[in-house]
């Protein structure tokens, strides 16, 4: 597993609020308890608000949201896109512009307390992570927006490629890095899927509607 899908199994684990040993989340992921601590130094300094201490144990109290910065999602969507051409660029000086840029933006991210389905900051990621995803969007956003299933191919961590059918949420920014909250209809269940992962996207002729069980309002992202 890569360091950075490491980190985000981590924020995934840590977004219950709840304390966790560096040893359980050491075992679980199947590393070492020295790894652990590193990501932890890591997720702190990119602005996660990790709290704890080795031998004590981690958890977040507070989230980080999408600021309000008179901006749209659209927007953001945007201004990250350009980024991370720019910073895929040859050019040194444009390049490092692109860079002292993203770290403005997410040092005016503001902290508060969200409901389940809102957004993370999570700024580790590299460009070329998120210029991957980018491709995706309009697909994804108009598929929400209609109520439209979509057939999915994605690549899990490991690499391996899946198709799924799945009803489409919501989106949220981890900074840089967006992810979908989606019902699968393939696995009966809700997952969340890294846009940056996503092979294909192909909208269905078919629309849904709500179901319980089925809804946003019923995902649970600590189950």
């Amino acid at each position: 597993m890569r360091r950075t899908d490491r980190l985000f199994e981590i924020i995934q684990i840590l977004r219950d609020g709840q304390l966790h040993r560096a040893q359980d989340i050491a075992d679980q992921l199947e590393v070492s308890v020295r790894t652990i601590y590193r990501d932890m130094d890591t997720l702190v300094a990119s602005g996660v608000p990790v709290e704890g201490e080795r031998g004590v144990g981690y958890l977040v109290r507070e989230q980080i949201t999408l600021p309000p910065l008179n901006l749209t999602a659209e927007e953001l969507e945007a201004l990250n896109l350009g980024m991370a051409i720019v910073a895929e660029a040859a050019d040194p000086d444009l390049k490092s512009a692109a860079l002292s840029l993203a770290e403005k933006i997410d040092a005016v991210l503001p902290t508060q307390t969200v409901a389940e389905a809102d957004a993370w900051k999570f700024a580790v990621y590299p460009f070329a992570d998120a210029a991957r995803g980018f491709s995706h969007m309009s697909t994804l956003r108009a598929a929400i927006k209609a109520r439209q299933k979509l057939a999915l191919r994605y690549r899990r961590i490991d690499g391996t490629l899946t198709d799924r059918t799945i009803r489409p949420l919501h989106m949220e920014y981890w900074g840089r890095v967006w992810t979908l909250t989606a019902w699968c209809e393939t696995r009966a269940a809700f997952r969340v899927f890294r846009i940056d992962l996503i092979e294909e996207a192909r909208a269905l002729p078919e629309l849904f509607v709500d179901e319980p069980g089925k809804r946003l309002a019923d995902f649970d992202p600590t189950a």
